[in-house]
């Protein structure tokens, strides 16, 4: 083993990194009492150790105040979800009133698709990605059926043309130009889920309004992940989770973003009454006045123990920003593709796009010989303490998370890669 590939070295880069990690901010999982090398931040992440307190503040905010607990202090429940605004729109590159921490991904999905979605018999059609996430395809598909219209022909998915499944934007380009007159919205990962590709928002975003359609995103992969600027890239509503890079826990309340020029907007919704406008809710008025803004899509009160997560991972990104984790995650992804090349190319195959600009920090990763010896590696790894995730038919994503985790994980999956490979 060379002295770049030395515990030593991964632990000295780790030692020098210009933004040392906030692991110990986390709770790590245990692997024969030792931590674990957890690399599924894309999937789930990390407990922040402040989640607790967060928690533990809003129970003892009930026990003690009850219904009071809506009105009283800084964090009272009626403006709780407020507090997550400013830092989840610095996060998404967002004016503050564009965002809002409500319900879940897909839920938030239906519901943009509600406002934004308006299909007519001249322009029925969705484009999405081919190999999109499955709950995205069945939401895209139960709308269309919804409306009367036929999936079959008006659900639009454009095929990967590059290898490893990746898209050019010359090939999205193509697509949307192709049945523009037919789109009445796109709807594109910021990140797509299985190849670790991320997308020019703002570009694709362009494309569409050219032709006539509005446009969407999903977040799920990107936020918290890689830069976003959605208010600047023109986009007219975005949804993601909160459960992944956002480190906020199993089925975290979710996020929705509505650019400001649909504030007001006079598009069907389907409403509730904390979407209305918080200045005359409790009057209990007949007719429903929406709130400016994101929070006008919320529908009912939002859950106050499910919410305290996120403020305590907030806190964290608010700590360092996303410019500089966007900086360590490149340095860490850049040591794990360099050990991959180097000592690893005659057994993985990376299918993430080799610029770094356009991947967040997971590389997926196929086993050269097929699915069986990927399977195979998937369990050798778990079972040393070294954990990705695996996702059919054959790859395997490794997901360096910059606020957890760091150079010497990275080297024992290497090391892990390289003695299943001996066994072999």
């Amino acid at each position: 083993m060379t002295e770049l590939h030395s515990s030593e070295h991964a632990l000295a880069l780790d030692a020098a990194d210009p933004l040392p990690t906030l692991r110990a901010q986390f709770h790590i999982p245990q692997h024969a009492n030792g931590d674990q090398a957890y690399f599924v931040g894309n999937s789930l992440g990390l407990q922040p150790r402040g989640v607790r307190a967060q928690v533990e503040d809003v129970l003892d905010k009930w026990s003690m105040e009850a219904v009071e607990g809506h009105f009283r202090g800084n964090s009272q429940w009626m403006r709780y979800h407020q507090l997550m605004r400013e830092p989840l729109a610095r996060i998404v590159g967002a004016q503050p009133e564009e965002v809002v921490a409500m319900n879940s991904l897909t839920a938030n999905l239906h519901l943009m698709m509600v406002s934004f979605y308006r299909p007519t018999s001249e322009r029925p059609a969705i484009l999405i990605e081919a190999g999109s996430f499955p709950s995205d395809r069945y939401a895209v598909e139960s709308q269309i059926a919804f409306h009367g219209f036929d999936p079959g022909t008006d659900l639009i998915e454009v095929a990967a043309d590059l290898p490893g499944g990746l898209f050019s934007m010359a090939a999205i380009e193509q697509a949307i130009t192709e049945h523009g007159h037919r789109l009445a919205l796109v709807l594109w990962p910021g990140v797509q889920y299985r190849t670790g590709q991320a997308f020019d928002v703002s570009e694709v975003t362009r494309i569409a309004h050219a032709q006539g359609a509005l446009c969407g995103v999903d977040l799920a992969h990107a936020v918290g992940n890689i830069p976003l600027e959605l208010h600047d890239s023109n986009v007219d509503f975005a949804v993601w989770c909160h459960y992944k890079y956002l480190n906020s826990g199993p089925g975290a309340v979710a996020g929705c973003f509505v650019h400001e020029r649909h504030a007001r907007t006079d598009a069907p919704r389907f409403a509730g009454w904390w979407g209305h406008d918080a200045a005359t809710r409790f009057q209990m008025g007949p007719d429903f006045q929406p709130t400016p803004g994101a929070e006008g899509w919320q529908l009912s009160n939002p859950p106050i123990l499910g919410l305290a997560p996120l403020r305590a991972s907030l806190d964290l990104f608010d700590q360092v920003g996303m410019p500089a984790l966007r900086e360590k995650s490149l340095r860490l992804t850049g040591y794990l593709e360099s050990l991959i090349q180097q000592r690893l190319a005659d057994t993985l195959e990376v299918l993430s796009p080799a610029d770094p600009t356009e991947r967040g920090c997971q590389l997926s990763l196929r086993v050269r010989g097929g699915r069986d010896g990927g399977r195979s590696l998937f369990d050798h790894l778990a079972a040393n303490g070294v954990l990705g995730d695996w996702r059919e038919p054959d790859v395997i994503r490794i997901s360096p998370a910059p606020l957890y985790n760091t150079h010497h994980d990275v080297l024992r999956f290497a090391d892990g890669v390289d003695a299943w490979r001996k066994t072999r």
